[in-house]
């Protein structure tokens, strides 16, 4: 299992971080680390094969590191430092965010036997160049104690504002390793576990801050996050049958409109023909033009929406990269 196998206690907490040429923004997070009012008691970076200086920052900071020789993804260092740890309580958080002064304070008051396996807090969104707070986001504890599966669908929570019973995470299996979903894992991770069972709550309290920068990997990888969302729901879909088609189909027709507007018909269409498939042809949103062409054909209404779109209102499409020659037009 690792260093610390068969020490595991029960209101330990530990942070985790998956990293790869993550040098210019590890300080910024472990300083945020050290600096809670109540201290983590294992911090861990996993080094995913990075060629800068990833590891000396981590260490220079006090992390414990894992070192990867071969790049295998977040997913993967994530799991393997949720082995390594002795904490029973796991926090994974993205290298170029950071926490706020109380997060472990606020944590430790959810790290009981009775309580929920999962718990949510609030975080903010704000800008990497300049701190602009973009906005600030709390999840529905209530609708994630009655049923998390189809409020995940909805929320798509993200790993960084959450904290993890590390036993019922592993029982679960983790992080899907599935290459398909790579690109949407915090959505597959959340998903796993509320099919395995495990118990949600949320804290509205934020304690977290999410930078957005246009090359972090899920903004500078559009094409690939849109599949992973398709691959995603037809995963769940799979495993769930009839119970969440709505939260699906919706999530679906927003996957489709999403890939259509960078010209990846291939994925626009097998979301929607999904969607279709789970419930009905129309989609609950979008306006009434559209809702007509799907009565008639699903991919001829898509087309016709990115058309119009481009054509009446270019701005919305001037900074999308050119794609031509890049995705598989299926046109």
């Amino acid at each position: 299992m690792g260093e610390g196998a068969g020490a595991v206690t029960r209101q330990r907490l530990a942070l985790l971080v998956p990293a790869f040429n993550a040098a210019p923004f590890l300080p910024r997070l472990l300083a945020s680390a050290a600096g809670q009012t109540e201290p983590f008691d294992e911090v861990w970076v996993y080094d995913d094969a990075s060629t800068d200086d990833t590891a000396a920052v981590a260490a220079a900071h006090g992390a414990r590191v894992v070192r990867g020789e071969v790049n295998r993804g977040c997913s993967f260092g994530k799991n393997t430092l949720a082995e390594r740890t002795a904490c029973e309580w796991l926090h994974f958080h993205d290298a170029d965010d950071a926490l706020l002064p109380g997060f472990v304070a606020s944590a430790r008051e959810w790290l009981r036997e009775d309580g929920p396996d999962v718990v949510l807090f609030g975080y903010e969104e704000r800008g990497h160049e300049d701190g602009a707070l973009f906005s600030i986001r709390r999840y529905d504890d209530g609708a994630l104690r009655r049923d998390p599966l189809p409020y995940i669908l909805r929320a798509q929570p993200v790993s960084i504002a959450g904290i993890y019973r590390r036993s019922r995470f592993l029982q679960a299996g983790g992080f899907d390793l599935d290459p398909a979903v790579l690109y949407h894992e915090d959505v597959a991770m959340h998903c796993r576990l509320a099919l395995a069972g495990l118990t949600f709550a949320a804290d509205e309290r934020v304690t977290v801050v999410n930078y957005r920068r246009r090359a972090s990997m899920s903004s500078g990888n559009p094409i690939p996050c849109l599949r992973a969302q398709y691959a995603l729901a037809r995963k769940v879909a799979a495993a769930t049958g009839d119970r969440c088609r709505r939260e699906l189909a919706e999530r679906l027709w927003l996957t489709a409109a999403g890939a259509a507007a960078y010209l990846d018909w291939v994925t626009a269409d097998a979301a929607a023909t999904l969607a279709h498939s789970l419930a009905g042809a129309v989609p609950s949103a979008g306006g009434p033009l559209f809702r007509t062409l799907c009565r008639l054909s699903v991919r001829a209404a898509l087309r016709c929406r990115e058309v119009g779109i481009r054509l009446s209102r270019p701005s919305l499409r001037r900074d999308y990269p050119r794609l031509l020659g890049k995705v598989t037009s299926g046109a």
